[in-house]
């Protein structure tokens, strides 16, 4: 029987129809953790699922750990803490291998991080690092405060008078290092300046709403930066439907497939592409160097990548 559970998430921008097809492997139910005999059993935990970014490095850590015969358990936290929480301590009273965290809460983990190591589970975080390093087998993310600065640089060239607003997930150490990347970065454009920083939760729902209010309370705003392409969707469908098009530029990180097609319609003007199927496979190495008796980097940093018009084709291209 094949373990996978297909479920599909329809994600809108403004202009064209994106679906997301998001593969969680059978162990997903809480019931059935146990490996195939032979086989070690690793888990993951994502903020989300329901964005494809994450999709595709559960797709790396899936290939990679399937390769050495063994079984990934996915879990979705849904952006819920204690579901997060929850479904680790569970996890964890199958003694894993190891587990991959991928954490809604930068601070608030760190419970389960001690958890974790009172249970002798090595954890490797993925994409957004903790609070705790010191806790944690290593950490292996993305340049994310380079993302965020030539998200800035390339506004920049555009605008380099914009008023901008900045749609955060503050809880998220990913999202913190990009708005402080993109900071840095305007540091050198004085012209530019932010209108107001609000909480756009990462997702296309709940930074919709956001982005409405902020276009209602400044007229005068131009440009966004919203933290990654599923709030970039969100912000784009609501200046589209305040009849903004064209005069709002929206700047964004992640480089998924749909942020690439939205670049080519003309809706989004950048998105600074992370490659997430190789963070995966690195985190997936890392803990087979550590369960080998190998020393493993504490940090490990994957290079990213501007996407715009440019180039924004080769993305769809390659994935």
């Amino acid at each position: 029987m094949n373990h996978r559970t297909l479920i599909r998430y329809w994600v809108s921008f403004p202009g064209l129809a994106a679906s997301l097809a998001v593969f969680i492997l059978g162990g997903c139910k809480q019931s059935s953790h146990a490996p195939d005999a032979g086989g070690k059993l690793f888990g993951v935990s994502f903020q989300t699922l329901n964005n494809p970014f994450f999709v595709d490095l559960n797709e790396g850590l899936q290939t990679a750990i399937e390769a050495k015969g063994d079984k990934l358990v996915t879990l979705d936290a849904q952006f819920n803490s204690l579901k997060q929480k929850n479904d680790i301590a569970d996890l964890l009273q199958q003694q894993p291998a190891a587990i991959f965290i991928n954490p809604v809460n930068w601070e608030g983990i760190k419970g389960t991080l001690i958890a974790a190591k009172r249970a002798n589970v090595p954890v490797i975080i993925v994409d957004a690092p903790v609070n705790d390093p010191d806790l944690v087998l290593c950490q292996v993310a993305s340049d994310n405060v380079e993302a965020g600065r030539l998200a800035c640089e390339e506004l920049a060239k555009l605008k380099p008078e914009a008023k901008i607003v900045i749609l955060h997930l503050s809880v998220n150490k990913a999202c913190i290092d990009r708005v402080a990347g993109f900071k840095t970065e305007m540091a050198k454009h004085p012209g530019m300046r932010i209108l107001d920083t609000q909480e756009g939760k990462g997702a296309a729902e709940t930074a919709r709403p956001v982005m409405r209010d902020l276009l209602g309370r400044f007229p005068e705003l131009d440009a966004a930066f919203p933290i990654n392409d599923p709030s970039a969707a969100g912000a784009i469908s609501a200046i589209d439907a305040a009849g903004r098009s064209g005069q709002v530029t929206v700047v964004t990180v992640d480089g998924s497939r749909e942020g690439a097609a939205a670049i080519l319609s003309g809706k989004l003007h950048s998105t600074s592409a992370q490659f997430p199927r190789e963070i995966g496979r690195i985190a997936a190495e890392k803990a087979y160097e550590h369960l080998a008796g190998k020393t493993v980097a504490k940090d490990v940093v994957v290079p990213v990548k501007l996407i715009t018009r440019e180039n924004a084709a080769s993305i769809l291209e390659a994935k």
